[in-house]
């Protein structure tokens, strides 16, 4: 048996809850006053004014904006289950504070349905957060030139990326190495963790301690190589080592 499909609402359904809601908090309530979907006004106190909508959108957001211009508090009353309340409530809401808009979310049950606070306008004042500004500075500051292009989707070119890269090529260069030597000969303390966790996949060990290029790290460096286009100032020629040092760099344990 075929479930029976939710009738679909309209705005106007939302009106008769919103009125009740306002008015049991003393508001004298009228509709489609100068373009405003619901108007509520309460002596001593500057208007309400709430916007009806059957959704959550760029122009709904927009239309709020323009009536904070004469009105005291604006909100916006949406059905319990419009869509934007179920994929992006945390991002709308958030976004509704900062713009200084509330929002009313309207339950079943016709002209007595519940109507829900969701947000109060106000002021609103952002929560810095400091450990996801120094990751982004610390991302800025390490990344070697410039070598993404904005509004890009796909795969980007990280410090960290550029690091590993750096290191493959130093294998590619000189074959089967020992942690230690590759950290020391590519300046990057970081290199044996980078060997170790491979996040790529472009390392395997070959012994205790020595690690080489894997066959996914030959066949995927060039093409990141040639995504970074140059890579934008990062010097990817690895420094090769002599015998001495190679033979030192492939003996010794990790």
């Amino acid at each position: 048996m075929r479930r029976k499909r939710a009738p679909k609402i309209k705005e106007a359904d939302l009106y008769l809850p919103v009125k009740r809601f306002l008015e049991s908090q003393r508001y004298e309530v009228k509709a489609e006053v100068h373009n405003c979907d619901v108007l509520a006004v309460r002596d001593g106190d500057e208007p309400v004014v709430v916007e009806l909508k059957v959704t959550c959108n760029l122009d709904v957001v927009l239309q709020a904006v323009d009536r904070l211009a004469f009105a005291g508090s604006v909100y916006v009353a949406v059905p319990k289950r419009c869509p934007a309340l179920k994929t992006r409530r945390r991002k709308l809401v958030k976004m509704l504070k900062m713009l200084g808009l509330g929002l009313l979310v309207v339950g079943s049950g016709g002209k007595n349905a519940p109507v829900t606070v969701l947000v109060d306008p106000g002021e609103y004042q952002p929560r810095k957060s400091k450990s996801r500004q120094a990751r982004l500075l610390g991302e800025f500051a390490k990344r070697v030139g410039d070598p993404n292009v904005g509004g890009t989707r796909g795969g980007i070119m990280t410090a960290y990326r550029q690091t590993a890269l750096l290191i493959a090529r130093f294998l590619e260069a000189n074959g089967p190495t020992k942690a230690s030597f590759v950290a020391q000969a590519v300046s990057e303390p970081d290199a044996r963790a980078i060997l170790y966790r491979d996040v790529y996949g472009w390392f395997e060990r070959a012994s205790v301690g020595i690690y080489a290029l894997s066959p996914r790290g030959q066949q995927e460096i060039g093409l990141w190589e040639r995504h970074s286009s140059e890579a934008r100032g990062l010097n990817l020629t690895s420094p090769r080592t002599n015998s001495n040092d190679r033979a030192r760099a492939t003996s010794s344990s990790a």
